[in-house]
């Protein structure tokens, strides 16, 4: 038997998944649903997912403008420190899991709830980033994975269930619904399955979204200048943005010119290997920005060490431990570290290409060009200074030169 559980607050998209969930949990545990759904960027509209609550009964529903808060004080933060997941995945659907997971307690303490629910499967990492997120908020909630209880194992068995149940199945006309299972959000979409499935099978060109090939982009470059303070963009060509306004637009310039596609093979935190493909434009514009503008402002051991962390850092976001205080703790490092990453880079997009061809700081640069020329620098740096500082690093391995 099931545990009796009063009241459950369900991460709630619209879609059939989801609408299948609401009437197996109110069969299955009695009890009453709140049905959650937040706008991270998903360019979809979300309010149709209130009617689709509404008509299976649903009184209590909640719907979020969560776009500002994401980017703000969940990408923004990640990108501070250069973070990418094993090379090369920038960690668009981990970073915004405890986001939604935080929203989804404080709905439940809000509604008196004693339990929450999502719709991740029981072989990926949704499940634990959501749980992880919800246990370390509320350790006391139960929370429900109706993937890891249910029977329902298909396309097949779920549509089934709703042509039992009454659940509408949406079919829109002259539309053709994609082969892949795709995550969305102001960062970045994915794509998984069907094709993919095979790690030796290119993804068709059709399939992607935000993006053109770079065969297919101008073949004029375009020119953009991001502003930062304290290492967060706060500026495009001049103009003040807000956070999730500015990505978008970045999302925008690159999709355009055939940026940000990336497929890989990556490790899940629950074992296996995964193919997915990723489109994020935006976010690899402002990772290529960041680093030229820490390169211009910040101490090289202190660079060094950020570069060393990052790898610990990316993983603990991947597999769902931003709520860790480990995490936190290294949060307010990367964030001390970024007081003097202040300036402007200059940037050109041709081709699926972000080069930097520009960066500057008024206040905070430790480029000394009257150091680093090649030109006479006046006395600036004796050069007979280099001997010594070779000989004293050297001598350890002239010891064990002589020794071998």
């Amino acid at each position: 038997m099931p545990k009796a559980i009063k009241k459950v607050v369900l991460a709630y998209s619209g879609g059939l998944d989801t609408s299948i969930i609401v009437k197996w949990l109110q069969e299955t545990y009695q009890c009453e649903v709140v049905t959650y759904t937040a706008d991270v960027g998903q360019g979809e509209e979300v309010e149709p997912a209130r009617a689709k609550a509404e008509a299976m009964g649903i009184k209590e529903i909640y719907i979020d403008d969560l776009r500002e808060e994401f980017v703000r004080d969940f990408v923004f933060p990640m990108f501070r420190a250069n973070t990418v997941y094993e090379g090369e995945y920038l960690l668009g659907t981990s970073i915004a899991r405890p986001l939604i997971s935080k929203r989804l307690i404080e709905v439940a303490n809000e509604t008196g709830a004693d339990a929450i629910s999502h719709g991740a499967t029981g072989k990926g990492n949704d499940q634990v980033r959501f749980e992880l997120g919800a246990y370390a908020l509320k350790p006391g909630v139960e929370v429900i994975a109706p993937w890891r209880e249910w029977d329902l194992n298909s396309r097949e068995d779920l549509m089934q269930y709703a042509a039992q149940h009454g659940i509408e199945v949406e079919t829109k006309k002259g539309s053709k619904k994609s082969a892949y299972s795709m995550d969305a959000n102001l960062l970045h979409i994915s794509y998984e399955g069907d094709i993919l499935e095979d790690p030796w099978n290119e993804p068709e060109d059709e399939m992607w979204r935000w993006s053109v090939s770079p065969e297919e982009a101008p073949d004029k470059a375009s020119y953009l200048e991001i502003a930062y303070k304290n290492g967060d963009p706060i500026s495009l060509n001049g103009e003040a943005l807000s956070p999730a306004t500015l990505l978008e637009t970045l999302n925008k310039l690159g999709g355009e010119n055939g940026i940000g596609r990336d497929d890989i093979v990556e490790n899940r935190f629950v074992g296996m290997k995964s193919r997915g493909c990723y489109e994020t434009p935006g976010g690899t514009i402002m990772l290529k920005a960041h680093r030229a503008m820490e390169s211009l402002t910040l101490d090289r051991e202190v660079m060094h060490l950020k570069d060393e962390l990052m790898p610990r850092y990316a993983k603990l976001i991947y597999n769902g431990f931003w709520w860790s205080p480990e995490r936190e703790m290294m949060q307010k490092m990367i964030d001390a570290s970024q007081q003097h990453v202040n300036g402007s880079v200059r940037l050109k997009l041709y081709k699926g290409n972000v080069i930097v061809v520009g960066r500057q700081s008024a206040t905070d640069s430790l480029f000394d060009e009257s150091i680093a020329t090649f030109e006479d620098d006046n006395g600036s740096y004796d050069q007979k200074d280099a001997a010594g500082f070779i000989k004293l690093n050297a001598l350890r391995l002239r010891i064990a030169a002589d020794r071998n």
